[in-house]
């Protein structure tokens, strides 16, 4: 057994090493993490429709109408359209009060049917628009929020990604926990630690719906919004790996995005996610590979899309593998009463496992270092907690993963639920 361990420990260690230095030209890209975008102000006024999905949301929009009020834009050059299901949703009283526009689409079952419902009601309008902005009804928006979308169109991008702050943070301790808080970390390793470096190689970028800006001539293309995976965000980005459209991560145009506090939620919401994420590679998986061949060659982005997280799962792998191993061997022993269980148990297990813990704390800690001002609100030991609980936070992502796929695989109905809303006890602040 001594043999088996020290055999099995130096494979790992050497495996290891493999897939860190595969992911080295990744740990390379997170420099750009620190690096602000370009930032141009706007020479015109365009006209820009805010886009709200809102089905049920009747208890939860005021927020956001409150912060539509307060914007500094001119409000002869920005439309607010809401899309509801019924046509007594309490919602339509409430987007009366602010002047919006209301779409009652009755046949929605995803978000991609309510946008898709809302472009065919305008299909004789889109040319009065020159963007279109989603924004989810839980969402508050900064006072500038729409006019740094008009300076985001001085850029010749097809597609915008507006900063992602929490609003959970605009209320008490009791609006949020630790679970908001990791859920918050998801946005600077999305869009610092990934997005700015893809937009600087003209890569799609990982696309998120909330505070997502397209242009019309993107609409117009696409034929009002075709996309109906529960990730209709991430199908778009596989879309543009197939139609070519540009993005960018825009960070001056900020909203408040909410987040889970309950475990339950927060991790149904992940389902839902990887979900959307399986259905989209078998949609377009093989139109991406038909037109690779067709070319000859890989772009960039094509090739983030195949290879990006191979050495991250090859890393996973190998841990577990080793985790099981030194399991089935520290059992083996003990049941024998051999002394090696505990080496087996501290080279193959506690070894492999620290080591991982170590490489996601540092992820964590880079990802909060990326994005200060979201994590403002919170003290240093809610910072020190989250960090500290991230590491066991991504580590859900693998049971998450084999429920999504088997979900993808059986067409198992994920849900297009809310989540449970919190209750601020105090207004976004002017």
């Amino acid at each position: 057994m001594r043999l088996a361990i020290t055999i099995t420990f130096y494979l790992y260690i050497a495996l290891s090493v493999l897939a860190i230095l595969l992911y080295i030209p990744k740990l390379i890209q997170f420099r750009y993490a620190f690096m602000r975008p370009p930032y141009r102000r706007a020479k015109e006024k365009r006209r820009i429709s805010v886009v709200i999905p809102a089905r049920n949301e009747s208890a939860v929009i005021g927020d956001l109408l409150a912060s539509i009020r307060k914007q500094d834009y001119d409000r002869a050059y920005f439309d607010v359209n809401i899309i509801v299901k019924e046509p007594n949703d309490p919602t339509i009283e409430l987007a009366r009060g602010i002047g919006a526009n209301v779409f009652v689409i009755p046949s929605q079952k995803c978000k991609g049917d309510a946008l898709d419902g809302y472009f065919k009601a305008i299909k004789e309008k889109i040319a009065e628009y020159d963007a279109f902005v989603i924004v989810d009804a839980d969402a508050v928006l900064d006072k500038s929020y729409v006019s740094e979308l008009n300076n985001a169109l001085e850029h010749d991008y097809d597609i915008y990604l507006t900063r992602k702050l929490v609003k959970n943070y605009l209320g008490g301790k009791h609006a949020r926990s630790v679970f908001t808080n990791c859920s918050a970390l998801t946005w600077p390793i999305i869009d610092d630690l990934g997005n700015k470096y893809r937009m600087l190689k003209d890569m799609p970028l990982n696309m998120c719906g909330q505070g997502m800006m397209v242009r019309r001539s993107v609409v117009e293309r696409i034929g009002g919004w075709p996309y109906r995976t529960l990730t209709e965000d991430y199908e778009l980005k596989l879309d543009s790996l197939l139609k070519g459209f540009r993005s960018m991560f825009y960070p001056y145009a900020i909203l408040y995005t909410e987040e889970a506090i309950h475990h339950k939620d927060n991790f149904q919401r992940r389902i839902r996610w990887l979900t959307g994420y399986s259905q989209c590679d078998k949609k377009y998986k093989q139109q991406i590979v038909e037109q690779i061949k067709k070319r000859g060659s890989f772009t960039s982005g094509e090739i983030e899309y195949f290879f990006g997280i191979v050495p991250l799962i090859l890393f996973l792998v190998f841990t577990l593998a080793t985790v099981v191993t030194g399991t089935g061997i520290a059992g083996y022993c003990a049941v024998k009463g051999d002394t090696l269980w505990f080496w087996a148990v501290m080279l193959l297990i506690v070894a492999p496992f620290s080591v991982m813990y170590v490489l996601l704390l540092g992820y964590s800690v880079l990802a909060l270092l990326a994005c200060p001002e979201m994590f403002a609100p919170l003290g240093f030991w809610e910072k020190t907690g989250t960090v500290l609980f991230n590491p066991f936070y991504l580590l859900e992502y693998v049971p998450i993963y084999i429920i999504s796929r088997r979900y993808a695989r059986k067409n198992i109905d994920a849900g297009w639920e809310q989540t449970a809303r919190v209750d601020y006890d105090k207004p976004p602040e002017e």
